[in-house]
């Protein structure tokens, strides 16, 4: 089975910018890590500051690891600096998926 987080967090629009380059880094970093299927950010066209979180996991495990890793708490302790709030994800467990 694995997993998928998906949800939102806020980046003030004016920060944003100066931001970019702290979600850059941790889409490289994540991406590498075993397990990860997918990892995304996507800017909302209508919301200026809301950031679409996509993530696809292999399992629990992976998504435990990545948890852990030195890049994930680089990336929560430079929120504080950047504004970044109102963080909302929510992990979907999937037992299959088909194209549509």
């Amino acid at each position: 089975m694995s997993l998928v987080i998906a949800g939102t967090i806020f980046v003030p629009p004016e920060r944003l910018a100066a931001f970019r380059p702290h979600m850059l880094a941790m889409l490289e970093a994540s991406r590498a890590e075993a397990g990860c299927l997918v990892y995304s950010y996507a800017e909302d066209v209508a919301e200026p500051g809301l950031i679409r979180v996509f993530e696809a996991w292999r399992d629990q495990a992976c998504l435990d690891a990545h948890f852990a890793t030195p890049h994930l708490a680089a990336w929560r302790a430079a929120w504080p600096e950047f504004g970044v709030c109102d963080r909302r994800l929510i992990a979907y467990e999937i037992a299959s998926q088909r194209a549509v």
